[in-house]
């Protein structure tokens, strides 16, 4: 079991590592590339026509992952100053959201601390990419991503066309009109991937996000608002130091 000091020595520390770390997943949940893929084949409609390769590329990250490596990051941090204060404060408070109990006994000096990691957690969670609402999309749970309805796309073609204006005489050549007309060859079918999260999963995520920070306002003004003991010891202090 670790000692109030050893857990105060290394807290700082903590707090430092764990900004630099979410910071690096903030730069990450901004990069689309990674939540985004998508499978498309071409299918030409005669045998003999033009053959084109797949594409394929899948999702490399998701919201969830994203979830995950933030709790991952701010879960230690969290524990650390959470024992740090425990075992200092006297002023405590319950954190109670709509009416369920979420923290106990809570320190006013962690209810601060606490609340300022809270508007970094809304910060992230608003900048959470969410899916494209113009497509239909279905969450695969092999995938870890959600799933658009596949749909086709034709693949044209500019093909030379003419025909004879006027046929060849002794006098003159034949007259010819030449011009080019886009013809369907083949047709891709495509099916898109997304790593995002329905907008209604984030509204839902950022209201419990919001309930938290007003719950812990609430609590911090609650615990501010106990009876405190005088405590004297400017005297002590000063017949030392001027002895």
């Amino acid at each position: 079991m670790a000692k109030l000091n050893q857990i105060v020595a290394v807290v700082n520390g903590k707090k430092t590592e764990a900004q630099k770390a979410l910071t690096e997943l903030h730069r990450k949940t901004f990069a689309t590339d990674l939540f985004t893929g998508l499978s498309r084949t071409y299918k030409p409609f005669d045998e003999e026509g033009e053959k084109l390769p797949d594409e394929v590329k899948m999702v490399q990250f998701n919201t969830d992952k994203a979830l995950e490596e933030c709790r991952e990051i701010l879960t230690n941090l969290f524990d650390s100053v959470a024992t740090q204060d425990y075992n200092n404060g006297a002023a405590t408070a319950d954190v109670v959201v709509d009416g369920q109990l979420v923290l106990s006994s809570v320190p006013v000096t962690y209810l601060l601390f606490l609340e300022k990691q809270l508007l970094d957690v809304e910060k992230f969670v608003s900048k959470l990419q969410t899916l494209d609402l113009a497509e239909n999309w279905v969450k695969d749970d092999n995938k870890e991503c959600y799933v658009s309805s596949t749909y086709e796309t034709m693949k044209n073609k500019k093909i030379l066309q003419s025909k004879v204006l006027y046929e060849a005489t002794k006098e003159h050549p034949a007259q010819i009109e030449k011009w080019t007309e886009d013809v369907a060859v083949g047709k891709y079918v495509t099916t898109k991937f997304s790593g995002s999260m329905p907008i209604t999963e984030k509204k839902g995520l950022l209201t419990r996000v919001r309930k938290l920070q007003e719950s812990v306002k609430f609590a911090r003004e609650a615990a501010n608002s106990i009876e405190v003991k005088n405590i004297e010891v400017g005297n002590e202090v000063f017949d030392y130091l001027l002895n």
